[in-house]
């Protein structure tokens, strides 16, 4: 409207129609189409927008379709930026989400280790985290035998797998050795000392193996015993071997003493010898309900007793044998008979014993002219009596100890009884060596 000073006028009308026809714009930098991990996808509330005219407001919309897993789909994002006017601008964004990563576990992964059969440890639990989602572990433990039952080789294996089949494997290699022998369960004495009748059984020993049942047992017993009579050792080995070779022995030694200790002793004796105990010959400590026995010699024994003078001169051999109870033995002797006792007073004067009286009176006392001493010599006795007055009144070349008083007629004026009192003898030991004896006798008789 144009006035002038007079109130005059003019009027143009002119009609403006304002529209809003721009759509906004993004203010970023659009994201593009891409492939990301599952644990990767960016935050989608990242972009603005301007408008011309007003403000500006983005919302966003995410679409999932589904893939061959839990953790691998299609993401797409549309943001749609609007102005007052409803003018729009849309931006898609697809996103293929992968699962290509593998679980992680955690805990300390155990080692390689080479054990002993007795040692090998106990499988580890292991558990698994995974970048996107949950993890299962599964455990399988596979044994190759070696060159025996306790020598093997065992291979443990932990496989961790996610949702999309992702999967981390550890293994863990485990050598198993045998290197220890069986080890004794029962008591064993390592030394006994017995004596010989006391020895005592073998006894029944128990092995075990800490990796294997299989136990081979040698048993040996040896002795150092040589004789009777002295000491000696039983040495009883076990010697135990399990199935891969690794060997141990047990030994057990046990100290014997002889009880029937026996010491011999020979002997000498003479023909004239009275009988004497066996016995006497030998010492020591031994039971004496043993038996005697002749080895060698024309003898007899009662029991235990032997008379020298049932026997011819020469060597005689006795044993004593005990072969009852556990500790047997035998002794031997050598009784050497001898004829010195015959010897000795054959050619010793002394010995030779003549009476001294004769009294021929029936009476049994001193009846006969006796020589004694000399009987197992083997002389001859010549005897030869005489009266006071020379005459000889009795001769014998082999005197028998029989002259009683006896006369030749011729000595006395008739046979008969010499008459009582003093004669002389003269006696000789033919092959004695001895000189003649001599000397007077008295003579009693009933004249």
């Amino acid at each position: 409207t144009a006035t002038d000073s007079c109130d005059n006028t003019i009027t143009h009308t002119q009609t403006i129609n304002v529209v809003d026809t721009t759509a906004p714009t993004f203010n970023e930098t659009l994201p593009a189409d891409t492939t990301l991990e599952c644990d990767a996808i960016p935050d989608g509330n990242s972009l603005t927008a301007s408008d011309n005219c007003s403000e500006a407001t983005v919302t966003l919309e995410e679409v999932i379709t589904d893939g061959s897993c839990e953790n691998e789909y299609t993401l797409v994002r549309t943001w749609t930026a609007t102005d007052s006017c409803d003018n729009t601008i849309t931006h898609t964004q697809t996103i293929n989400v992968i699962d290509s990563t593998a679980p992680t576990f955690n805990e300390t992964l155990p080692e390689d280790s080479d054990v002993e059969c007795d040692a090998v440890p106990n499988a580890e639990t292991l558990t698994a985290n995974d970048n996107c989602g949950t993890a299962t572990v599964v455990f399988e433990e596979e044994i190759t035998n070696g060159a025996c039952t306790s020598d093997y080789i065992m291979t443990r294996t932990w496989t961790a797998t996610d949702s999309c089949g992702n999967d981390a494997v550890h293994i863990q290699i485990i050598t198993v050795q045998d290197n220890d022998p069986p080890t004794l369960v029962s008591d064993l004495d390592e030394t006994i000392n017995v004596t010989c009748d006391a020895i005592p059984q073998v006894p029944g020993l128990v092995f075990e193996d800490a990796c294997s049942n299989a136990i081979e047992v040698v048993f040996n017993e040896t002795s150092t015993q040589i004789n009777d009579f002295e000491d000696y050792e039983i040495i009883r080995i076990w010697i135990v071997t399990d199935d891969c070779g690794n060997e141990a022995d047990f030994t057990q030694v046990i100290f014997v003493e002889i009880s029937n200790i026996i010491e011999a002793n020979d002997a000498e004796r003479c023909v004239l010898d009275i009988e004497f105990d066996l016995f006497d010959l030998l010492s020591g400590n031994f039971d004496m309900d043993g038996t005697w026995s002749v080895v060698s010699g024309d003898a007899t024994l009662d029991g235990s007793l032997f008379a020298p003078s049932t026997v011819e001169v020469g060597n005689y051999t006795f044993k004593y044998s005990i072969t009852e109870g556990a500790c047997p033995t035998e002794a031997e002797v050598t009784v050497v008979i001898d004829d010195e006792c015959l010897v000795l007073p054959c050619s010793d004067a002394n010995n030779v014993i003549i009476s001294k009286t004769v009294t021929a009176n029936g009476d049994n006392f001193n009846e006969f002219f006796t020589l004694t001493g000399v009987e197992f010599c083997g002389f001859t006795v010549e005897l030869e009596i005489f009266n006071r007055w020379g005459a000889k009144i009795y001769e014998s070349k082999n005197y028998q100890n029989n002259w009683n008083g006896d006369s030749h007629g011729s000595s006395v004026g008739r046979s008969g009884k010499v008459p009582t009192g003093t004669y002389y003898y003269i006696i000789n030991l033919r092959d004695s060596g001895l000189k003649p004896f001599t000397g007077p006798i008295y003579v009693a008789t009933n004249k």
